[in-house]
């Protein structure tokens, strides 16, 4: 019965650290084409494949092309979000190369809470 118990407090941790994993501020300043980040910046084609760690990520293969909308900066450059599709999430920038700069111009803003949360089927998940 105790190391039942131990399990199930051993499995709620592993949960509950996924859970503050996942809404983690990533960066406070990210550069976008606008100050709404709303303008596409640049057109990217993976150069490897990637999955990421939580549902934050946009996972890709080999050849796809994703189209970037802000990268992060200051304190977490490597980041930068995009789409693919209906897909949207943080990858690596090393993992891309630019095929097309749509923005020649950056503005850097503040991030906000938003900017973290998952995605699932156009709902934002609090977890």
């Amino acid at each position: 019965m105790s190391r039942i118990l131990d399990q199930r407090i051993l499995l709620f941790i592993i949960s509950f650290s996924a859970s503050l994993q996942s809404t983690k501020v990533l960066s406070e300043w990210k550069k976008c084409g606008d100050l709404e980040c709303e303008k596409a910046m640049s057109r990217v084609q993976a150069t490897a494949d990637y999955s990421g760690p939580d549902c934050r990520y946009l996972n890709f293969k080999t050849g796809e092309e994703i189209i970037v909308y802000s990268k992060l900066s200051r304190e977490n450059e490597n980041l930068w979000a995009g789409s693919k599709g209906k897909d949207f999430g943080y990858f690596p920038r090393d993992a891309v190369k630019t095929e097309e700069v749509l923005i020649r111009e950056e503005v850097e803003v503040l991030t906000k809470e938003t900017d973290f949360l998952c995605l699932h089927e156009d709902k934002y998940s609090f977890e």
